[in-house]
């Protein structure tokens, strides 16, 4: 077992996912891994539940490297790069399923901005 969590704790963030998604799946090897990549995909199925996964590993990667304010703070710079305006960030952020004070920091940032 052990040598299972070292190849598991190897994978970061991904692997975790994946052991969640295949525990809840109910199946047993490898269809737990086909159910639970094509679960993640959603309607692109396997293939998206790999990007996925790959998605997963690099935004952990920034978030451990740089912290989650200076990674929400240089999307926000670049939306603003790409011509959005700060009240359409807002009105994104409304949307989004966040919580309440990371909408409350997002805004602060968007009034700190100009």
């Amino acid at each position: 077992m052990d040598q299972i969590v070292d190849k598991i704790a190897a994978l970061g963030v991904p692997g975790l996912v994946l052991l969640v998604a295949m525990a809840v799946t109910g199946w047993a090897g490898a269809a737990a891994i086909t159910t639970a990549l094509a679960m993640l995909g959603g309607p692109f199925g396997m293939l998206g539940g790999v990007a996925v996964l790959g998605i997963l590993g690099l935004i952990s990667k920034g978030l451990a490297e740089y912290g989650f304010e200076k990674m929400f703070q240089a999307v926000v710079d670049e939306l603003r790069n790409k011509g959005k305006s700060k009240s359409d960030i807002e009105k994104e952020v409304a949307w989004y399923p966040i919580s309440r004070d990371l909408k409350l920091k997002i805004k602060d940032y968007l009034r700190e901005l100009d």
